[in-house]
């Protein structure tokens, strides 16, 4: 009996350890409708903070080396201390312009406070909302999907419509639960950022991750290629996040805490798909 006790002591050290890890992973994502003069773009992708303080010391040094940060939901959750969002929102606004859409957790949390402590950062909050970035003569449509207020794949709001002059504009989507696409009736971009799986946050040996749509199993932390479903026979690349902080109890297992720099490029677009 001591030596299994002694076993699953450890084994909880690591899952709070692996919990806290901080980790930036730096990728490269080839688009072949980005414009030439986003060649290089940057953004700091971060999502599912939920509890956690973001590091300043890790965060520091991309100060003027990133060109926007994208927050992907569930920045703060009910319980937490508000000033941990507050000053988390103040470190991602010293490094870049913020662009962040709600998560289901923010929603148990005191939205309105919430909200108030997102936008008087200076950040954008978009619900369900298109804005375009522009670099010289050139532009990149954002747009954000907000997380129904009720939860359900089926609550959505429709997808912002996109005007006529911006119809041929490359578009990223950012969104908090993946499972958003899999109602959609066409996926109009060419990127969309997710996060909420966590990559399952404890993922064992053997077992398989149990999940309440089987949507998850196949679509659960990676990049991965989908059909637009427009008619044009092309493709969409989402990569879903593992998120920076834990849902529940702080404990990860073969899912580490990440967050992402990606430099999105201008090229031909791959066949591969990983995940």
């Amino acid at each position: 009996m001591a030596p299994l006790l002694l076993l699953l002591g450890i084994g909880a050290a690591i899952m709070v350890f692996s919990a806290f890890k901080k980790n930036i992973i730096a990728e490269e994502i080839s688009l072949g409708s980005l414009p030439a003069e986003f060649d290089g773009y940057r953004i700091l992708f971060i999502t599912d903070i939920h509890r956690r303080r973001l590091p300043k010391k890790l965060l520091d040094p991309l100060r003027g080396k990133v060109d926007a940060v994208f927050l992907g939901g569930d920045l703060t959750e009910k319980g937490s201390p508000i000033n941990r969002l507050v000053d988390n929102m103040a470190l991602v606004a010293s490094l870049a312009p913020v662009y962040a859409v709600h998560g289901n957790h923010d929603y148990r949390a005191n939205i309105s406070l919430v909200d108030n402590i997102i936008r008087g950062s200076g950040a954008s909050l978009l619900i369900d909302e298109n804005i375009t970035l522009e670099r010289g003569n050139e532009c990149l449509l954002l747009t954000g999907v907000d997380f129904p207020k009720k939860g359900g794949k089926k609550a959505y709001a429709p997808l912002a419509p996109v005007p006529e002059s911006l119809s041929s504009c490359c578009r990223i989507i950012l969104v908090h639960d993946p499972l958003w696409v899999s109602p959609q009736p066409s996926l109009p971009a060419d990127l969309i950022l997710a996060g909420h799986t966590h990559g399952g946050q404890v993922v064992l040996p053997l077992i398989r991750q149990r999940h309440t749509d089987p949507f998850y199993q196949q679509y659960n932390a990676g990049m991965y290629r989908l059909e637009r479903k427009d008619g044009s026979g092309a493709f969409v690349k989402m990569l879903i996040s593992r998120g920076f902080g834990t849902a529940h109890l702080p404990l990860r297992w073969g899912s580490p805490a990440e967050m992402h720099v990606l430099t999105l490029r201008k090229g031909r677009e791959q066949l591969e798909q990983s995940g």
